[in-house]
């Protein structure tokens, strides 16, 4: 099959996870890499791992010749103008998640995608996650019968810098979205109905930024089926990623990744590794499945497994839980197509 040769856009860590990702990949090429700030460190890695360009001008990837996609992992604010620059471009585009904070920018983005006819994948990673997954493949498989129940566990280790917030679109949007997205994966259906309350238990500067960092965000499917997500932004033990589907028929469950299935017992107790530490570590595999099905996708011809109105999806609901947040009522997604439309 053709080899996809790709330009990475953004050299920040997940840039460089994708490109490392990249390099071991069969059927796929980096033919350069962009970022505002690359100086002599970023040639220096370029260089050890035989990426040709590197430039701090990514008109320069988009008008590459040779290159057929490029990956979007600056931040979020530049999602929008460069996936319509690459559309533009005719390369087909993997972006890292969210598209952007505004769902009328996100549609405008999905519009130029699809009028010139590149792929378009959103970097929901978790979707590529071997518990997460094989979850799915149970549900889809009707072995638990109808989903009535879908609870999510998603807790951080330790909090981000409150500065952080300032970009980050705030806890629904750049946290709990993953968990947005997970939930109409596994549940099938789409969220029509969102619930939430949070509140600040964690770090009083992130208060201060006008967020939360402790939710609890309740979700009502087409289906008819219920969803629970909690979050926290500091679990002392670790970070705690875990799922249930509860159905008609029984229910499935995926627990945490642990550096080893060692268990201690003794006298003074039963003790074990504490879970995985980050989502680095957590979704490493998932990371590299999900860019090894986007290059199959594009070598085949075929759909890309996450799409634009995936990540679209998952804004609303991210927009939802924060209007329900700051009016104390169940919000229809419904509701969305009018009114503020923008994650502040």
């Amino acid at each position: 099959m053709k080899t996809i040769k790709i330009g990475i856009i953004g050299a920040g860590r997940i840039g460089k996870i994708h490109a490392d990702h990249l390099l071991h990949m069969p059927g796929a090429e980096i033919a350069a890499i962009s970022d505002l700030y690359a100086g002599g460190e970023l040639r220096d890695w370029a260089a050890e791992r035989g990426i040709p360009l590197v430039t701090n001008n990514s008109t320069e990837i988009m008008e590459h010749p040779d290159i057929d996609a490029v990956f979007i992992c600056s931040s979020t604010d530049t999602h929008v103008p460069l996936i319509k620059q690459a559309a533009a471009s005719g390369k087909h585009i993997f972006c890292e998640k969210p598209v952007s904070m505004s769902v009328e920018q996100t549609r405008e983005a999905l519009a130029a995608a699809e009028a010139a006819g590149v792929s378009l994948q959103i970097g929901f990673n978790r979707r590529f996650d071997h518990n997460f997954s094989r979850v799915r493949e149970i549900v889809s498989e009707g072995k638990i019968g109808e989903p009535h129940l879908i609870k999510i566990t998603s807790r951080d280790p330790n909090p981000p810098h409150p500065d952080y917030i300032k970009v980050s679109g705030g806890l629904f949007m750049d946290m709990a979205i993953h968990d947005f997205d997970i939930a109409r994966f596994l549940s099938g259906s789409e969220v029509v109905e969102v619930y939430a309350q949070g509140a600040v238990l964690v770090d009083p500067a992130i208060g201060e930024q006008g967020d939360i960092d402790t939710a609890v965000t309740t979700l009502r499917f087409a289906s008819g089926a219920l969803g629970v997500i909690d979050n926290s932004r500091k679990a002392v033990y670790g970070y705690d990623q875990r799922v249930e589907v509860f159905g008609s028929g029984g229910s499935v469950s995926a627990d945490n990744d642990y550096p080893s299935t060692a268990v201690v017992s003794g006298p003074e107790g039963v003790t074990r590794d504490k879970p995985l530490y980050f989502f680095l570590e957590r979704y490493k595999e998932a990371y590299i499945n999900e860019t090894r099905q986007f290059i199959e996708s594009l070598q085949k011809g075929t759909p890309v497994p996450v799409s634009g109105y995936d990540g679209l999806q998952a804004e609303l609901i991210a927009l939802a839980a924060k209007r329900s947040l700051e009016q104390g009522r169940p919000v229809k997604l419904a509701e969305l197509s009018s009114g503020i439309s923008t994650i502040s």
